[in-house]
């Protein structure tokens, strides 16, 4: 269980979930999730050699990673418009 907990504007428990992981091999390099997070949480970025496949056309040379997940707020707006399902969410660790 996380140590982050809060209440929804009509009284429910919430928790966050934060982005933990993006799987570029899964990304189409779409830029949804750049696009509708509220942080600087994502970058588009070109895919390394080894991650090209010969059915790649130009238009998913482009992958997005995570450029400083530690700024994410756990909304998980991402993963909503993300077609592919490329994010993986999780709780907050508790602190020790």
């Amino acid at each position: 269980m996380s140590n982050i907990t809060g209440l929804t504007r009509g009284g429910a428990t919430w928790e966050p979930q934060f982005v933990l992981a993006l799987d570029a091999k899964k990304c189409i390099g779409c830029g949804r999730c750049y696009k509708v997070c509220p942080r600087n949480v994502f970058d588009l970025v070109e895919r390394d050699e080894d991650e090209l496949d010969d059915d790649l056309d130009d238009d998913n040379m482009m992958v997005m990673t995570l450029a400083d997940a530690l700024d994410c707020i756990g909304c998980g707006a991402c993963a909503r418009v993300c077609p592919k399902s490329c994010h993986t969410h999780g709780a907050a660790p508790v602190a020790a």
